[in-house]
């Protein structure tokens, strides 16, 4: 049986406006942008010239330019000048002048005032539009291509679709040869396979997956549970891993008790028996995403994955859909660092209200209060080393202190 090595983890890795400038131009002070289209501040009165009175002395004065006229022309001219000119003066003031009050009549009308029922209603619309009590956390990966952050949402909701497919019931009763206690030293053995190939966590947990499935399916013998267990980690390997170990290593950790041949036709038996259908969503997928939408710390997500790992080798919670046991892996972990509790954003995108996961709470924090099987170590001793924080090494939550946390639902 292979030792338990070191794993790897990954380490994880924040306007100005345009001042606008003002201008003082003969006692008028005006602030324009310096980009405006229309350039500098121009001067105008508050209404231009009503007359042509300006116009018709230029009119006279080039005629006097032009050729000399005689006095009584002279005079008769200007005489028919100023009278036009008198007329035409007298026209365009009264003309303007009616202007001037069409004008100020039109600036001295109010404006139209809004019912107060109308104010009313409007309010009550901008009270009904809010912002969403939930963080948009995908928001911040969608530069990422290689996150695929706009489609997460969907495929987690996906998944959990898939979840009803998947549902397991009890089936040892169904398999003569095998017990409960056969089937945890076997998951614990896999532990150990996963370590020892530095494979990742979805691969152990979707071998698992593929074990139950076969085995609530078709009877076993005790003589190739472990053939049985090896098959699934390479199976679950090519599934998920980039580059998973070839057929000769998962003979040589079975201590070369299984031929290769051996090896290849269960492979086509576990296959066949679930109909190559083999993308069971597991819990460590929605412990991953569920942790980043609580923004919890690498530590805390380390808590949670140990919570989640020690169900693995526990016939009793093979029932539980892989969604709502990462819940409430993930708020049992968030109560025992103290962290608060379940949030409006947890609530959004796992789809469990806090009520929805108390039984499973219970349950998880009893197997942590449980005392160690000396066949299971796996497990324990995986997370009590320094890269994991060592976190199998945290006390569970006070049983009364736990129950009076749930009752108040926070």
């Amino acid at each position: 049986m292979p030792q338990a090595s070191e794993a790897k983890i990954p380490q994880s890795g924040s306007f100005e406006k345009e001042p606008s400038v003002t201008e003082k131009d003969d006692g008028f002070h005006i602030k324009r942008s310096p980009s405006s289209p229309q350039g500098g501040p121009k001067k105008r009165s508050a209404f231009e010239d009503l007359t042509n009175a300006k116009q018709s002395q230029d009119l006279i004065s080039k005629k006097k330019a032009g050729k000399p006229v005689g006095k009584k022309s002279q005079k008769s001219t200007v005489g028919q000048e100023t009278s036009k000119n008198n007329e035409n003066l007298k026209s365009m003031v009264s003309k303007a002048s009616q202007e001037h009050q069409d004008n100020a009549v039109e600036l001295k009308k109010p404006k139209a005032q809004v019912p107060l029922k109308e104010k009313a209603a409007d309010v009550d619309k901008l009270a009904e539009i809010k912002l969403p009590a939930y963080d948009e956390v995908d928001e911040e990966n969608l530069s990422d291509p290689f996150l695929n952050a706009i489609y997460a949402n969907d495929i987690f909701s996906y998944m959990k679709e898939r979840e009803e497919k998947f549902v397991l019931k009890g089936y040892m009763e169904k398999q003569p040869d095998l017990n409960i206690e056969m089937r945890a030293i076997l998951v614990d053995w896999m532990v150990e396979v996963q370590e020892n190939f530095e494979l990742n966590h979805e691969t152990l947990y979707l071998a698992v997956k593929l074990v139950d499935h076969y085995l609530a399916m078709t009877v076993c013998m005790r003589e190739t549970l472990q053939l049985l267990g090896s098959t699934a980690v390479l199976i679950a390997a090519k599934f998920d891993e980039r580059c998973p170990p070839c057929v000769d290593d998962f003979l040589y950790i079975c201590d070369d008790a299984y031929q290769r041949e051996e090896l290849l036709s269960m492979e086509v038996n576990i296959l066949r028996t679930l109909k190559f259908d083999i993308n069971i969503p597991v819990a460590y997928r929605f412990l991953r995403r569920y942790a980043k939408c609580a923004r919890a710390n690498l530590e805390t997500l380390t808590l949670a994955r140990y919570i989640c790992e020690l169900t693995l080798q526990e016939y009793e919670f093979i029932r539980e859909r892989a969604s709502k046991l990462a819940a409430s892996c993930l708020l049992l972990a968030l109560k025992m660092k103290e962290l608060g509790g379940w949030t409006p954003t947890l609530e959004h995108y796992t789809g469990y209200q806090v009520t929805d996961l108390h039984s499973l709470m219970r349950r998880l924090n009893l197997l942590l209060y449980s005392k160690p099987d000396e066949k299971l170590k796996a497990v324990r001793y995986k997370y009590a080393h320094k890269v994991f924080f060592e976190v199998a090494k945290i006390p569970p939550m006070d049983v009364l202190k736990l129950e009076e946390q749930l009752r108040s639902n926070t």
